[in-house]
């Protein structure tokens, strides 16, 4: 069995668990006309985003920066077992925990951010 096989089955066991269905139309905008609000969002899907899981933060100074090396403990600001945070290009948008597939890690979305909360977060 290859890796994308386990990965998808690991999607699959993921989404047969957990899905539930968006209701979008708390964003909807009932000046404009539905088919011009569809093709303005179908411009920007195939726009290439950064996802990235944030383990935890510290702020040290450049003096103790330098003197880091291997081997070195850097102290996080998170409880060992708290949800990490997944950003999109800088923005919050769930928290998950870590799962390893075939020696890789993974990340399964336990706490998603509400749309209406992220478009706050933009404005």
């Amino acid at each position: 069995m290859s890796t994308d096989d386990d990965w998808a089955s690991a999607m699959a066991e993921q989404a047969e668990d957990t899905a539930t269905t968006a209701d979008l139309d708390e964003l909807k905008d009932d000046s404009g006309s539905v088919g011009a609000d569809q093709s303005g969002l179908d411009a920007i899907l195939d726009i290439p985003v950064t996802i990235s899981m944030e383990v935890g933060r510290s702020f040290i100074s450049i003096r103790n920066l330098l003197q880091l090396n291997q081997g070195s403990v850097v102290e996080l600001d998170r409880i060992a077992g708290e949800p990490l945070d997944v950003m999109v290009n800088g923005t919050l948008i769930a928290h998950g925990e870590v799962v390893v597939v075939n020696d890789k890690f993974g990340i399964r979305l336990t706490d998603v951010i509400s749309q209406t909360e992220r478009i706050k977060k933009l404005k």
